[in-house]
């Protein structure tokens, strides 16, 4: 009746202020919870009214719908409103008290609390809230004064000179301990603790420096107010003195110090401003700035150590770049190339053999590569693309033009650098005059690091096929003379990569070699000896993976390597250098034959041969009962632990392209039942999780079905325990789509109906994640398997009472569905399709009355069910049966009428065939049937004969 009223009165009315408010009410009914309904009818209603003391009841009632949607804030803000119009409204002060509460503002939550007592001193909610709020109060208290206590007693011992050193350390990691609780954080900054921990980052114990740092990170992790105050009252200069420190572990402190501080004053700028606290907090982009101008300053610093300009690196990657490319505002990216380009560059084109340049670790050139990558494919245009490229250009054409070798070998290596990041960037500088000559001419001289330089560029420059021919035809002699006759081993492997590099330029089509038959086989094996040489240092050992990554393309070399355990243990152990991660993930790729490949159409192929066209071929020892073979061994050789290990890298080197690559060769090692066991009991579950949500839009599909195959086989408690199971949800959601293919959608149907079947948590996760709409459009599906998974899923969810809510609904064909499915001849979809009915009715019996509108052949649907061979249909027809009569008796009369009698009847009496649990409810219903006086029982027919009818 509500609901029809209301109808009435938006139709009518669409602009009346109390066609709203009626309609919140109707919202705000127990039986429906709809408040983001109520929340938007309040919102327009408040728009059209012109009245103060009108807008005070919508604002004061809009107030209530907020607390319900534990919206605090924004709750203390609509409570406000309506204070300021009316101060004496005792509702409104009321919910504003409940939202200071929850906000933990307790003296204001108990001043209004108070005030409502004064104003109604009878009312027993206002006295239960002060009492609520009078403990917590004093439970404050004691623990800010016993927090105070602990935190002078840290800085005296601290401040003290003649104390222990091992006193002082012990204050200092306490120190720690209380500034990760909001209490003591709290103390800790308020008593001037910013200004000790700075003397203590100046203290040259490196224990001492480090509780300082993570004494900090728990100051400024969550509170953007802190985090602006530290950062001004300490200096960037400081921090990044502390982060350029040889001691690694201070570098990484420091990082992650600067790192919580970003995300701090980032997540601050996205939050509401509410109340006047917030209010005169001021805009944090300006810090935000000056940290990155910091960080940038410290790229060419000659006194800032290998490591800590790495870490700078890092903190680039992760803040520069939009999060999502849908987000138009690039800005950032640009103001950091504008500032900072030309001091990227000169960390790319050191060469670290020389004296001259910035020192660097083994892993800068490559997160200086990943950071120029994630630079440029942040730009949005064509013309902030040029002016990328004009820079590095400018750049390399001022060094290589300058007198002297040590000018060119730094534009080399910028472009080498280049080449592995921007690599359209890098080809063009590569395409200036004099530069790909210069490379092959260093390629032959005698100095090492000469060699050293320009072989690398040659490989990187190899990638493209233009690029491998040119250099198959002019460099192969050259680097097959370099690895025959160099008596250095950094040269030869160089060499030998250059060489596997090149000859891998067909890919996986068995017909487009490079070099002849057999010699690919003898490149991998050197590769092999390379990597298990132990006595190698690590910078020339991971070479031969790249090695491997290219030469893995033929099916030969990828049976020989999985045959060779050593040398996989080699390459999983080696997969901890951050360098040799993507080179690790593509061979691995390579090996599982993971890839995408796109069948041609066998029309097209034959027209091919006509036209005397290139037609691929796949290799013999490329088909699947050889690639399962290959994931045995691999699973043997312990590849889930490596690339757990592999996911779990804090790196610039961790791309996306290498998260894709992981995510593939996860999917691979799932697709057989019984391997997924052991993939779950070595971490394999908890990997793919976050690879589902930070990957490739690829990667991230691979990724999700993955995580779909497991759930589907183990039971996901086990495989997924605590609150890992709730991350699982979203990533199988975004698997019904329709960019996803119809398997995939299967699958992840089939998890989510075992997510569904656990708890009603997960089945809120579940609606919450808007997938309800989605699974019922795939019970329209042709596909059978589909349509009866997603069938099977929606049985489970119908326990939800949102999901019940839907069903009763009027206006919609769902119920109608249900009965036409039960009468389906595919098993498995009448199983779903009457389990979910069956359940739907017991829930809610007003479903009962509405079945025999949904089609004229609803009674024999029923009957079909009843008669049905299969015991579980048998006992779904019965359940639904029973609910129906229990529901009305005019239904019953219904039922007893057509042949359902006779058909209960014989279920009831039991016998071979008849489950016991079917007999029992059949009979529930005869007796059902007797209590409604629509049929005798046996009794009353024995007394009865003789007599008339």
């Amino acid at each position: 009746l509500e609901d029809d009223y209301v109808g009435f009165l938006l139709r009518f009315h669409p602009d009346n202020i109390y066609s709203k408010h009626f309609c919140h009410l109707f919202l705000f009914n127990p039986g429906l919870h709809n408040m983001h309904g109520a929340v938007c009818c309040y919102t327009k209603a408040l728009k059209l009214s012109d009245s103060k003391a009108e807008s005070a009841v919508l604002y004061r009632n809009r107030s209530a719908c907020y607390l319900k949607q534990e919206e605090y804030s924004k709750a203390e803000a609509d409570a406000s409103k309506a204070l300021d119009t009316d101060p004496g409204d005792v509702k409104a002060r009321f919910r504003r008290a409940q939202a200071f509460q929850k906000l933990c503002r307790l003296d204001q939550a108990f001043l209004d609390a108070q005030r409502c007592a004064q104003l109604e001193p009878k009312n027993k909610a206002f006295q239960d809230l002060l009492r609520q709020l009078g403990a917590q109060i004093q439970q404050k208290s004691v623990q800010l004064n016993s927090t105070d206590a602990r935190v002078q007693q840290m800085f005296s011992l601290l401040l003290d000179a003649s104390a222990k050193d091992s006193d002082r350390q012990k204050a200092a990691q306490n120190l720690v301990v209380l500034s990760r609780e909001d209490a003591g954080a709290e103390q800790i900054f308020r008593n001037d603790g910013v200004k000790l921990i700075q003397k203590l980052l100046q203290s040259k114990q490196e224990d001492v420096v480090l509780s300082a740092l993570r004494t900090l990170v728990g100051l400024c992790t969550g509170h953007q107010s802190r985090t602006m105050a530290i950062v001004n009252e300490l200096g960037m200069e400081q921090l990044c003195a502390v982060m350029g420190s040889v001691a690694s572990a201070v570098s990484l402190a420091a990082c992650h110090l600067l790192q919580v501080m970003f995300e701090a004053l980032t997540e601050g700028m996205k939050k509401e401003i509410r109340g006047k606290d917030e209010a005169i907090l001021p805009e944090p982009s300006k810090e935000l700035r000056s940290m990155l101008r910091h960080l940038l300053e410290i790229m060419p610093a000659s006194k800032v150590s290998g490591l800590g300009r790495d870490s700078a690196i890092n903190l680039l990657v992760k803040q520069v770049p939009r999060k999502s490319l849908k987000n138009p505002d690039n800005s950032l990216t640009l103001w950091v190339i504008d500032q900072g380009l030309k001091k990227i560059l000169e960390v790319a084109g050191t060469v670290p053999e020389l004296s001259e340049g910035p020192p660097l670790t083994d892993n800068s050139h490559m997160s200086c590569s990943v950071l120029l990558s994630k630079l440029y494919d942040d730009l949005k245009c064509d013309t902030e693309r040029e002016t990328f490229n004009k820079l590095c250009e400018e750049y390399v054409q001022q060094h290589f033009s300058r007198h002297g070798i040590t000018g060119k070998l730094r534009a080399i290596q910028t472009v080498s650098v280049l080449l592995q990041g921007p690599s359209d960037v890098g080809n063009r500088t590569l395409e200036m005059s004099g530069m790909m000559d210069a490379v092959i001419s260093l390629c032959a001289s005698e100095d090492v690091t000469h060699q050293q330089v320009a072989v690398e560029t040659l490989i990187h420059a190899a990638g493209k096929a233009k690029r491998a021919s040119f250099i198959t035809a002019n460099g192969v002699a050259l680097l097959k003379d370099l690895y025959k006759k160099s008596e250095n081993d950094r040269i030869r492997v160089r060499a030998l990569v250059g060489l596997c590099k090149l000859g891998s330029a067909g890919g996986t089509d068995f017909s487009m070699k490079q070099f002849a038959e057999g010699s690919t086989l003898k490149l991998a094996k050197q590769c092999r000896k390379w990597l298990c040489n132990e006595s190698l240092p690590p910078t020339s050992r991971r070479w031969s993976v790249e090695g491997l990554a290219y030469l893995t393309f033929d099916a030969d070399v990828k049976e020989d390597l999985v045959e060779d355990k050593n040398a996989l243990v080699a390459m999983f152990e080696l997969s901890e250098d951050k360098t040799v991660l993507f080179a690790v993930g593509s061979t691995l790729v390579n090996c599982t034959n993971s890839y995408d490949v796109e069948k041609p159409d066998p029309q097209m192929v034959e027209l091919a041969k006509y036209a005397k066209q290139h037609v691929p071929e796949e290799h013999p020892k490329d088909a699947p009962s050889y690639v399962e073979k290959r994931l045995m061994k691999l699973l043997e050789a312990g590849v889930v632990s490596a690339l757990v290990c592999m996911v779990k890298q804090e790196s610039p080197a961790l791309t996306d392209a290498c998260r894709d690559c992981i995510a593939r060769v996860f999917l691979a090692l799932v697709e057989r039942q019984e391997d997924r066991g052991t993939v779950v009991a070595q971490g394999g579950g908890k990997a793919l999780i976050p690879l589902a949500s930070d990957n490739t839009d690829g990667g991230k599909i691979k990724a999700a079905q993955a995580l779909a195959k497991i759930t589907i086989t183990s039971n996901p408690e086990i495989a997924f325990p605590g609150e890992r199971i709730y991350e699982m949800v979203r990533p199988l959601v975004s698997l019904l789509s329709l960019e996803c293919t119809l398997l995939q959608n299967f699958e992840a149907l089939m998890a989510l109906t075992n997510l569904a079947g656990i708890s009603e948590r997960l089945r809120q996760k579940i609606i919450k994640e808007k997938a309800v709409p989605k699974i019922e459009g795939y019970m329209f599906e042709e596909h059978d398997l589909v349509r009866a998974s997603a069938t099977e899923c929606m049985c489970n969810l119908v326990l939800s009472t949102e999901v019940q809510e839907l069903y009763l609904a009027t206006g919609n064909d769902r119920l109608k569905l249900l009965v036409l499915y039960s009468g389906e001849e595919d098993e498995r979809l009448r199983k779903a399709a009457a389990g979910t009915l069956a359940m739907l009715t017991a829930e809610q019996p007003e479903l009962c009355t509405r079945i025999p509108g949904t089609t004229t052949h609803w009674l024999e649907i029923i009957q079909s069910l009843l008669l049905c061979e299969i015991s579980d249909l048998r006992h779904r027809g019965v359940v639904i049966v029973q609910n129906m009569m229990q529901a009305e008796k005019s239904l019953a009369e219904t039922l007893m009428e057509s042949e359902a009698l006779e058909i209960l009847s014989v279920l009831a009496k039991g016998g071979e065939g008849t489950p016991e649990p079917v007999s029992k409810i059949a009979q529930n219903c005869l007796d059902k049937a007797v209590e409604y006086n629509i049929i005798m029982n046996r009794e009353g027919r024995e007394k009865g004969k003789g007599t008339e009818p």
